[in-house]
């Protein structure tokens, strides 16, 4: 008995190594298409010349920089709960499972079966009608035929090996490992882009409270000018006209708060999605962001750096291998599949012979097909799988030039919203001096109303709009790190707990 199974066992460990040895790799080999990332030497709207990135982690939780311990919380608490990021753990986990499973198409196949057949069956030796013979009464008894009852006991173990000798089954799985990586690439994009919108949302709320706070602090203003209108009115120094007049610009200011207020509840409400909790909870986040600090220097680096550090880039590239690998697959199946077979076991008529020596059974073979004619669908398949790989090229090049134009945007519109704030800053500087000067000269009586409610509203107009660019520089200043590839320290780790959850 052991001497037959180790024939078998020794059939398919040469067939294993044959193939190990004499196999080779069909398809082509994988080599990243040229971009203009890689020729370009620098970014057009850099502020400074291109330099070295390799120390990009000093930028590392950037956001840490607004002073604002409840920002770092939102990030955590987005990393736990948002709904979108467990998806994409979800789809990972798809992906590893994925490429386990081509992986175990490298190996044989064992398995073992244990069988209980009981049967009857006719069979009819001739004869007449079954008249008894008296000559012969034991070929009588059997003249018109008999049905026995029979029972089969079997066990057996079988092997099945299919020889990669042409590279399919380990192509499938460097495909399968370059769309594992690809998936993990895409949940790092969404960890990103999710940390981004939660950083905006908070500097949206953050806003749209001094946005709320400047509103009130302007009714307030607007009602001293109505008291001192209604004094000088009551003093018979001006006519009924400035009155109405002063009333109807503070109503018109108390207009703004409720628009106000309702921007500030959807922007928490959007908040509040983002970190997986029900939206108006967060009504309780009412302290505003700290006086945002000067904004320091990105190290920008080369275009090329791109490649290697934004993960939807890599995704695309990832995702590009694949479908080089995959045509590997294809071309492999145009040649002939040799398949390995072994099995041993034993059969009997009782459930104790299967255990015993004189009922062993054994086989071994080999399978040899090769595809002759399938109406040109292999070919196809080929042809198939290269138009999808020149199709993964295309959109990973389109995918690279949409980032260096994300970079670009980010660049110029920083220095351009730089530009807007001083020159607003200025304004509001100018805009406040107006507004003492014509209320000194409005309650001296050489000065109208119209030039102090207009003088008012010119600050009222700087000062929003200087809170406004605040917070569209710290937005572009996110979407500068979320272009560059985000340094998003933590998110890592937070998001291999994720996937292990």
């Amino acid at each position: 008995m052991k001497v037959q199974a180790g024939v078998v066992l020794r059939f398919l460990s040469y067939g294993i190594v044959v193939a190990l040895a004499g196999g080779c790799m069909m398809g082509p080999k994988y080599s990243r298409p040229k971009t203009p990332a890689e020729t370009a030497p620098s970014f057009v709207h850099a502020p400074e010349p291109a330099q070295d990135t390799s120390d990009w982690q000093q930028a590392d939780r950037w956001w840490e920089r607004f002073g604002d311990p409840v920002t770092a919380d939102l990030v955590r608490l987005a990393l736990e709960n948002n709904y979108d990021l467990k998806a994409s753990a979800a789809r990972v986990l798809q992906a590893r499972a994925g490429l386990s499973e081509a992986k175990g198409k490298l190996w044989p196949e064992i398995s073992y079966g244990l069988t209980r057949n009981r049967s009857k069956s006719y069979f009819n030796f001739g004869g007449g009608g079954g008249e008894e013979d008296p000559n012969n009464p034991f070929l009588s008894m059997f003249s018109g035929g008999f049905s026995p009852l029979t029972t089969t006991w079997s066990q057996d173990i079988s092997v099945s090996y299919l020889v990669d000798f042409w590279g399919m089954l380990r192509r499938s799985q460097r495909a399968a490992w370059e769309e594992l990586l690809a998936t993990e690439a895409n949940r790092q994009t969404l960890a990103n882009s999710t940390i981004a919108l939660v950083i905006q949302g908070r500097i949206n709320v953050a806003i749209a409270q001094r946005r709320l706070a400047l509103a009130t602090a302007n009714v307030a203003s607007l009602q001293n000018t109505l008291d001192i209108t209604e004094r000088r009115y009551r003093q018979g120094l001006i006519g009924p006209v400035d009155v109405r007049l002063a009333r109807a610009n503070l109503e018109g200011a108390k207009v703004q708060e409720p628009a106000i207020a309702s921007a500030l509840a959807v922007s928490r409400h959007s908040l509040d999605v983002l970190v997986g909790r029900q939206p108006g909870v967060s009504s309780a986040l009412t302290e505003t962001l700290p006086d945002l600090p000067e904004l320091g220097s990105v190290p920008v680096g080369v275009p090329g750096a791109l490649l290697d550090r934004r993960p939807d880039v890599r995704a695309a590239e990832f995702a590009l291998r694949a479908a080089n690998e995959r045509i590997g697959v294809s071309v492999a199946q145009l040649y002939p599949n040799l398949v390995l077979t072994a099995s041993y076991g034993r059969s009997a008529d009782t459930w104790e012979d299967i255990w015993r020596d004189f009922s062993e059974t054994y086989s071994a073979m080999f399978n040899l097909a090769q595809p002759i004619f399938k109406g040109g669908q292999l070919r196809a398949q080929v042809r198939a799988a290269k138009a999808r790989y020149e199709e993964a090229a295309a959109t990973y090049g389109g995918v690279v030039l949409d980032a260096m134009r994300q970079v670009e945007d980010a660049l110029i519109s920083e220095q351009l919203l730089q530009r807007q704030l001083e020159y607003t800053q200025l304004q509001l500087q100018e805009s406040k001096a107006a507004e003492d000067l014509s209320r000194r000269r409005y309650e001296q009586g050489v000065e109208g109303l119209l030039t102090v409610l207009e003088s008012e509203r010119y600050r009222r107009v700087a000062e929003e709009q200087v809170a406004v660019l605040q917070g569209q520089i710290w937005t572009n200043r996110v979407n500068l790190h979320l272009a560059l590839g985000g340094d998003w320290a933590g998110v890592d780790a937070a998001e291999s707990q994720l996937v292990k959850k």
